[in-house]
Order: C-alpha cells, then sequence, then structure tokens
C-alpha cells in the first residue's frame, strides 16, 4: 500500500506550505512509505485528486485545497483530519495502515473488543490462569496508574496548545482561501 499525499511545490500560500510539511515530516518521522504528487505541476496529479476527493469532503467552493492524503485509491482526509488523528494518536488507522509493533496506537481489531476476549479465555481456562491474570492486572494497573497521574498536567497543556493550533489554523485558511480565490481571479484575467 501507498500512501500518496497530493501536494502544490508552489503554493503562493505559507499556511498550505506549512500544512505540507508537517505532513510530510510527520510521515519521515514515523518512517511511512509515501508518494509526494504535486499537483501544481502535474495536471493530471491535480484532476485525480480533485475527482477523488469525496463530495462531502470539499470545501464550500468545491476545490479541495493541499495537502490531500489517499491510502492507493482510498481517500484519507485533508489536513485537518490527519491533524486530529495525529493529536489521538491514530494516525496509522486514519492511513489505513496497521500501526508497527511497540506503538502507542490500538490496532483496531482490538478497539472492536477482540482483545478483550482473549483476556477472558485466559481467566477461564482454570485456577493457575486466573492467578497469573490477576496477578498481571494488578501489575498493569499501577502501571495504568502511575502513568496516568504523571501525564494528567501535560496533557492539559497539551489541549490547550491544541486549542490554540486550531484557532491558528482556521484564521490561517481562511487567508489563504481569500489568497486562493485573489490567485484564480488573477489566472482568469
Amino acid at each position: 500500500m501507498v500512501i500518496k499525499v497530493f501536494l502544490a511545490s508552489s503554493s503562493g500560500s505559507t499556511a498550505i506550505k506549512k500544512k505540507q510539511q508537517d505532513v510530510v515530516g510527520f510521515l519521515e518521522a514515523l518512517k511511512v512509505d509515501y508518494a509526494p504528487l504535486d499537483i501544481a505541476c502535474n495536471e493530471e496529479n491535480r484532476m485525480w485528486m480533485r475527482e477523488n476527493v469525496p463530495v462531502e469532503k470539499k470545501p464550500s467552493n468545491g476545490i479541495p485545497l493541499p495537502p490531500q492524503i489517499f491510502n492507493e485509491d482510498s481517500y484519507c482526509g485533508d489536513y485537518d483530519t490527519f491533524f486530529d488523528a495525529k493529536e489521538d494518536n491514530t494516525v496509522y488507522a486514519f492511513l489505513g495502515l496497521p500501526p508497527p509493533p511497540g506503538s502507542k496506537e490500538v490496532p483496531v481489531e482490538e478497539r472492536n473488543g477482540d482483545a478483550h476476549g482473549e483476556e477472558e479465555q485466559v481467566q477461564e481456562e482454570g485456577e493457575g490462569g486466573e492467578e497469573e491474570v490477576a496477578e498481571g492486572e494488578t501489575a498493569d494497573d499501577e502501571a495504568t496508574e502511575g502513568e496516568t497521574a504523571g501525564d494528567e498536567a501535560p496533557a492539559e497543556e497539551e489541549e490547550e496548545e491544541a486549542a490554540e493550533e486550531t484557532d491558528e489554523a482556521r484564521a490561517e485558511e481562511e487567508e489563504d482561501q481569500e489568497g486562493a480565490d485573489d490567485d484564480r481571479e488573477e489566472e482568469a484575467e
């Protein structure tokens, strides 16, 4: 599976450039294989992207702006949905990829309850299994409590920062939209 990231190499919008850099930089940090596809220099890429972004995901003017992300031909989302997945630590699910071993992201199957079924089976096996599970659960519970207690303050700060970034991103997006409208008017002339 190839992740396709549609980008504009020559965008006049600083916000679009920042969003593109954010997506590409994060994918590179995760070592996710992706193909950057330029819509500024390649009309086929531009048309393919515009045709394959679902209607309900297109902005009011009908023209989706980069970056747009696909897994092969399957639409993943735009920058805002990517940013949300990044904040929720669900980027692999967003991209339609299995998380790598050791990842904090929980695979989709486990979120649907399959992992809990395995624990219940172990408990039902017999006395030895029950004691081991009980000890393991206590150790997991203590580790979880310790991690949660230490992470509460930074989580609040991260939420505040995320809210500020979201407000800034919305303001930049509005400016970009105005700039894009101006660019289209200039092209029309």
